[in-house]
């Protein structure tokens, strides 16, 4: 028997080369007709051959061009560099979420981490576990470094929440009467910035020169005889069924439920004293301010699209910083003992 290959053409789709089994007799028929046989299976045989071989060195860039897009696939999810933050949960981490995809855009992968106490985010940051904390103010950070020996520094000027005056027994200022409760925080920091928001809106007067640092002691009129009571920043709103008013921060309104552009009487203005030292800030430790990562994170968060989503979600009650926090003076830090 003689074995030789033959390719099967008549069909529109290519069948690969098989072997056909076929008798002596047939093939020596006739002299004629074995060299024109023989001449046929010659050149079906080079023409399969040629085939096969352009289909096997076709398919090898194939295969070379599916690996390495599973390489560079691979590569290209390695090149993201994290960056890491401490951040405190309403509404730094919410934000810092919403940054995500954009900062992943810009080669990095944002990972944050909510903590709840204002110590740990900077020990953090100092000790280089994380690369950047978003959660306080510059005074906070700085008296922070003067108490504790850090090196922390203000990297970006992010975000303020605003102090309002909101309803407690009573839904307008106007109905204030002698002898009226306005609940206030305690902490010297919150202190001073609801007393600052109270003589904005003429319900009592503060020596000169007293700003940040006020305190109940620094009220030199009261026209109303006010009974200023002082909580814990964060039940100051627990207090809404005792108090003609209370005055809140705006993380603490924001976890009760309130918020400053809907809710409040009166809210911090923009340019005011207390809004200049109490904007929300990313901290770094001291050199890595400039770092390409820690400005990628910055321009996000004072980007555009960010500031979108603050003013669509919260309404007011967090507000886009848009100027240039000016240097705190010695008695300002002194006065800073809340993060927010």
């Amino acid at each position: 028997m003689l074995w030789y290959d033959h390719t099967i053409t008549e069909t529109k789709q290519r069948i690969p080369i098989r072997y056909v089994n076929i008798s002596r007799q047939h093939i020596f028929k006739s002299g004629i007709h074995h060299r024109k046989e023989r001449g046929e299976i010659m050149k079906k045989t080079v023409i399969a051959a040629v085939l096969a071989g352009a289909l096997a060195l076709g398919a090898l860039p194939f295969a070379a061009f599916a690996g390495e897009t599973e390489v560079s696939t691979e590569a290209a999810s390695g090149e993201l560099e994290k960056i890491t933050v401490a951040a405190s949960s309403t509404p730094h981490a919410e934000i810092l979420e919403f940054a995500k995809p954009l900062l992943k855009a810009k080669g990095y992968d944002l990972e944050y981490t909510v903590f709840d106490d204002y110590i740990q985010p900077n020990n953090v940051v100092e000790s280089g576990e994380f690369d950047a904390n978003y959660f306080q103010h510059i005074n906070y950070l700085n008296a922070f470094n003067k108490e504790h020996g850090t090196h922390l520094v203000d990297a970006g000027d992010i975000h303020y929440e605003p102090f309002g005056i909101y309803p407690g027994t009573k839904s307008s200022l106007d109905d204030v009467a002698d002898g009226d409760v306005i609940a206030v925080p305690n902490d010297t920091t919150n202190e001073a910035r609801a007393l600052l928001l109270l003589e904005a809106n003429g319900l009592i007067k503060l020596k000169d020169g007293v700003t940040i640092n006020a305190t109940k002691l620094d009220i030199e009129e009261n026209p109303h005889n006010l009974d200023i009571e002082e909580f814990d920043a964060e039940s100051v709103s627990e207090h809404t069924g005792d108090a003609a008013f209370v005055v809140l921060n705006g993380n603490y309104a924001l976890q009760a439920g309130l918020n400053a552009g809907s809710d409040a009487l009166a809210v911090e203005a923009a340019d005011s004293a207390a809004i200049q030292q109490y904007v929300n800030i990313i901290a770094v430790k001291e050199g890595n301010e400039n770092e390409p990562k820690i400005k990628a994170l910055v321009d996000v968060l004072k980007g555009d699209e960010v500031k979108k989503y603050i003013e669509d979600t919260y309404k007011g009650a967090v507000v886009p910083f848009e100027g240039t926090v000016e240097a705190s003076t010695e008695a300002d830090t002194e006065a800073a003992t809340e993060a927010e």
